[in-house]
């Protein structure tokens, strides 16, 4: 398998510096500063970009559980919303809640919910996360 890689430069101090973020093949690049990450600032945040990651991973792996089910979908939209709180060990991502629609003939919603609770235990993100942060989802199928 490959290795996948990232990098990020960050200039000045914490409050008042900046950064950059890229993908390693260059499909995303993007800004960041202590203001986009703690406040509402301009630009991206490494929550942010965890939370693409894991809405990705998510989609694709409850595609393929919808596929090898016989009713693939049309589209699996996700949006991860990724909690950032102040604990004593400092700044951790203590929750992702993930929420997905899926537009999936011939399948109905109990089917789909289950496929999507074992997508969020096996897809290789949630694994990774999930040790550390508490992870919940809301599935529903598009009306």
């Amino acid at each position: 398998m490959p290795i996948r890689t990232a990098s990020a430069r960050w200039q000045g101090t914490l409050t008042e510096g900046s950064g950059t973020v890229r993908t390693g093949k260059g499909g995303f690049a993007g800004n960041y500063s202590f203001k986009s990450r703690f406040e509402e600032g301009e630009g991206t945040n490494p929550e942010e970009l965890i939370g693409a990651a894991h809405a990705g991973c998510f989609s694709m792996a409850l595609s393929k559980l919808l596929a090898d089910a016989g009713s693939p979908a049309t589209s699996v939209e996700t949006t991860a919303k990724v909690h950032l709180d102040k604990t004593d060990a400092g700044m951790t991502v203590t929750r992702i809640d993930l929420e997905t629609v899926g537009e999936v003939p011939g399948i109905d919603e109990a089917q789909f919910t289950k496929l999507a609770e074992g997508a969020k235990e096996n897809c290789p993100i949630s694994r990774l996360l999930s040790p550390g942060a508490q992870i919940s989802l809301t599935a529903r199928l598009a009306s």
